[in-house]
């Protein structure tokens, strides 16, 4: 039912999560965020799609949140010339510029030292680097004000 409804809208599925206390939570994003009055109509729509169906349950609908772990490849693909965070499985914490998106891998361009010869002290270099969705920790939109 809420791809029905995304369906005519500009807006993608990041997840649903039925909890064990009869709670139904959908986040949905947009290219150019995510408004209220959407969110608003998506709960009514399924409301009035399941009435009495489901028995008692919380419907809860919102947005992916600002600084949130990426959950899916659209997410990806709307920030690509962002900043993003990436927590690799090893632990390393690694900021820069989202480049491209190609499937399931992503790259990001940061500033890394580096030792070029003929230099006695190293030099920030832009450096690409390349991860796949399933092979990091998170990935997510680093909110930076300046």
């Amino acid at each position: 039912m809420t791809e029905e409804w995304l369906q005519g809208n500009d807006y993608f599925l990041v997840d649903i999560n039925f909890g064990t206390d009869d709670r139904i939570v959908i986040e949905i994003d947009h290219a150019d965020g995510v408004w209220i009055e959407d969110c608003a109509e998506l709960s009514r729509f399924l409301q009035e799609r399941l009435g009495d169906e489901v028995g008692d349950y919380e419907l809860e609908v919102g947005s992916a949140g600002l600084g949130q772990p990426f959950k899916v490849a659209q997410q990806y693909l709307n920030h690509i010339g962002d900043t993003i965070e990436v927590l690799g499985l090893d632990g390393k914490k690694v900021q820069g510029v989202l480049k491209s998106v190609d499937g399931t891998n992503f790259t990001i361009t940061v500033q890394e030292k580096q030792k070029q010869e003929g230099k006695k002290r190293p030099v920030m270099v832009e450096v690409d680097k390349t991860y796949t969705m399933d092979g990091v920790k998170y990935a997510k939109y680093l909110l930076t004000f300046k």
